[in-house]
């Protein structure tokens, strides 16, 4: 039995304690929380509710403490600091800086002697596997991957944090004739702008400056700067009326060529979601069983999903893989 607990109960910590529920072998054991934990009723019965000042007192009595801040500001300074006394498990979403998060995250890790699994999700995660197995089988090729049309979390945080605004939703959309040349097996050449579109609803204070709020939007590094962003303001009943859901999705398609004859070949995988949270919650659980085994055979340092052998994801037994699923 893995014991789980969760740090931050926003969307993300509510995805995974959906997730946890539904794995047998895993256990959540507390939520701690930056607000006051008697504003939070957590969707399971009995589970604690604790400020994050005692999250210390848990340090033997938690398996793997899985991380759901934001990759904007919160997940740079958890990860490192926790990753020290306990197994971790986070969303880090900023591919730009993964590196960068990775060396924090793998010294942390190793001084406390524990695991960290950092980037798990879809994107980076499970598009992360399927990118490197097309990569593998067909060397000569080409990498497409197109997000959407669904709300991101990570961006939609990062426009929630910035002065003035009180709540926002961010839609990712692929420019469908750059979806469609790349299905019909061309290699187009594309561009970030040329591959996806952003659509931004936001509630602002009022009398908050709406034009220093959309410039601060379509000019913020690695979130909205390299793409046509469009922002429309709302009021509050109209974003909880029609972007109540956090759907996403997306594909990642590889195009390439075998032998002498170059014959052409399209590889593609594809998420349609109704819940982006409840997916990305149930990645991080599977991540989590996985950094609780990697723990207990004497493991320590970073991991990300590209290390983790797929066996160790999944709560079935070697026999019942190879008799089932290989």
């Amino acid at each position: 039995m893995t014991r789980i607990a969760i740090l931050g109960y926003g969307n993300l910590g509510r995805g995974v304690e959906a997730a946890v529920a539904k794995n047998a072998d895993q256990q959540l054991v507390a939520i701690f929380t930056r607000r006051d934990p008697k504003s939070i009723t957590p969707a399971t019965e009995g589970v604690p509710v604790l400020s994050v000042d005692e999250i210390d007192n848990y340090v033997n009595q938690v398996d793997v403490l899985m991380l759901c801040g934001g990759s904007a500001t919160d997940l740079p300074e958890q990860t490192k600091a926790y990753a020290r006394r306990f197994n971790v498990v986070d969303s880090f979403d900023t591919h730009k800086h993964i590196p960068q998060h990775f060396a924090e995250a793998d010294e942390a890790s190793k001084a406390g002697g524990k695991i960290s699994v950092i980037s798990c999700g879809w994107d980076p995660g499970l598009f992360s596997l399927a990118r490197t197995y097309f990569n593998a089988v067909l060397p000569d090729g080409t990498d497409y991957t197109f997000w959407g049309r669904g709300v991101s979390q990570g961006h939609s945080d990062a426009i929630r944090r910035i002065a003035g605004v009180v709540d926002a939703r961010q839609y990712t959309v692929p420019v469908p004739e750059a979806l469609e040349a790349v299905r019909s097996g061309e290699c187009p050449t594309l561009s970030t702008r040329q591959k996806h579109t952003r659509e931004c609803y936001v509630v602002a204070e009022e009398g908050a400056d709406l034009a220093r709020i959309e410039r601060e939007i379509k000019t913020m590094p690695n979130y909205f700067d390299e793409y046509d962003t469009t922002v429309e303001f709302i009021t509050l009943d109209e974003l909880r009326k029609n972007h109540s859901g956090i759907p996403h999705g997306g594909f990642v398609i590889r195009n390439g060529k075998t032998g002498r004859n170059d014959l052409r070949h399209t590889v593609e995988f594809r998420l349609q979601l109704e819940s982006n949270p409840e997916f990305t919650g149930s990645v991080l659980a599977a991540c989590a069983r996985a950094a609780h085994r990697m723990n207990l055979e004497g493991q320590c340092g970073c991991k990300t999903i590209l290390d983790i052998p797929p066996a160790y994801l999944s709560a079935e037994s070697a026999d019942y893989l190879r008799a089932h699923l290989l």
